[in-house]
């Protein structure tokens, strides 16, 4: 689990991660190699905000700026509708390549607002009194179990968490 040295290096190698694979959907011609990486990209993502949302997040509430931790809540809900619809979708639908695009922006607009120097939520945690490598074990062992249920197929549709689709 010592792979990365805190909790936030493990995070941004994440966000890394998922910017190749938007890059990759970008360069693909074929739909079945655009469906393969969807999946990923989706598959990651989920497994990405579960561990932010159950564990990270939580324990900066109340020690960083409260907006910042609502408006990161707020932008995985935008995302997980636009993860839930590609997952039940397929490369060959209308709207699939856009639906991609359009989380690619979103995912790529949240990891600005995490990563910003001084004011980015990342910065704000650094300054707090949490440990930051007890932290990144818990996250590490819960990453490692979803990304199993994932490759079996058994990750659940994301949960929206504030917003109330209808």
């Amino acid at each position: 689990m010592a792979e990365f040295t805190d909790a936030i290096a493990l995070l941004k190698a994440d966000h890394r991660k998922v910017e190749e694979l938007f890059e990759q959907f970008e360069k693909a011609r074929d739909d079945n190699r655009k469906q393969v990486l969807a999946t990923q990209i989706c598959n990651e993502l989920k497994v990405h905000t579960a561990i932010e949302e159950e564990i990270f997040y939580p324990a900066f509430k109340g020690k960083i700026e409260d907006d910042t931790l609502a408006e990161a809540y707020v932008e995985h809900d935008g995302a997980k509708v636009l993860i839930n619809d590609i997952m039940a979708g397929s490369a060959n639908d209308e709207f699939y390549e856009a639906k991609v695009k359009v989380l690619s922006e979103e995912i790529r607009h949240h990891v600005h607002e995490e990563e910003m120097p001084s004011e980015g939520m990342f910065a704000q945690c650094r300054r707090t009194d949490v440990d930051l490598v007890a932290l990144r074990d818990q996250m590490a062992a819960r990453k490692e179990e979803l990304m199993q249920q994932a490759e079996s197929g058994a990750l659940p549709a994301a949960e929206l968490r504030v917003l109330h689709m209808v």
